[in-house]
């Protein structure tokens, strides 16, 4: 059985994790191939837009632990699941989590490390480390008090509790919830409408907003000026200001408008 399946439609990669019949538990195959896939994902400059769901009702039910402890040393272990973490945090494209079911540990974590999170009624979220004996992985300790300031994220961290969806979105971890039988539609629209956006811009905000969230007012405006002129040096901001001049919507293509070197210009 392939564990990662794969699926493009115009310009939106949609990766699957397939091992239903373990709630799509991550066993170290799921862990490889969801790295090799994020690689592929930010080489690919056809994808636009990247979301992450899982198989059989539920979205990602944390780590496999059904076999036990694996005889490898953990710090080998560790290095992939940071590299997918890294990957995912840093992938050039936005990214949406569609979770359905259970999101549980390092799955929850998985669906925090994507841009925008869209919910069912029926997902449930716990950071479940502490019943394992285990402290937070997958960027969890990073993300949490970021999206819910220090208390609640001890509260989620310390108790493991299970939230459903609705207090999932009133604690910001959600951004939407949708009924289960419109979310598809919901985030095949909502992808679309990032896909239709200009992809290095959309990259460099993204970006900026991981990246600035720690560093100073003036090394977010650094940040942002230098953001600001690949922008100006790329076609899609004139495209940007012709559609808006003709009444229509622009067709970003996030192509290199390097302009025409003329007689007597010596730089």
């Amino acid at each position: 059985m392939t564990v990662l399946l794969t699926e493009d439609a115009d310009g939106v990669r949609t990766l699957t994790l397939n091992r239903p019949h373990r709630r799509n538990a991550l066993d170290a195959a799921l862990w490889e191939a969801l790295r090799d896939a994020l690689v592929e994902a930010g080489r690919d400059r056809s994808v636009r837009v990247l979301v992450l769901t899982g198989a059989g009702g539920a979205f990602c039910s944390g780590a496999d632990i059904s076999q036990g402890v694996s005889a490898a040393h953990p710090l080998y272990r560790m290095r992939t699941l940071t590299e997918v973490t890294l990957l995912l945090h840093e992938l050039p494209v936005p990214t949406i989590a569609q979770v359905t079911g259970v999101a549980v540990g390092a799955g929850w974590n998985l669906a925090l490390g994507c841009d925008l999170v869209v919910a069912t009624p029926e997902a449930r979220f716990s950071q479940i480390f502490a019943r394992r004996g285990l402290s937070l992985d997958c960027g969890g300790s990073w993300l949490l008090p970021k999206l819910v300031g220090l208390q609640q994220a001890k509260r989620l961290a310390l108790l493991a509790d299970v939230i459903d969806a609705e207090e999932a979105r009133m604690l910001n971890l959600v951004a939407w919830v949708v009924a289960a039988d419109k979310v598809n539609t919901f985030v095949r629209d909502l992808a679309a409408r990032l896909a239709a956006g200009p992809p290095v811009a959309l990259a460099q905000t993204k970006a900026l907003l991981n990246e600035n969230a720690d560093r100073t007012l003036r090394g977010a405006l650094a940040s942002e000026a230098r953001a600001q002129s690949v922008n100006f040096a790329g076609a899609d901001v004139p495209e940007a200001y012709a559609a808006f001049a003709d009444k229509r919507d622009p067709r970003f293509t996030g192509g290199w408008a390097v302009p025409r070197r003329t007689e007597g210009d010596d730089t």
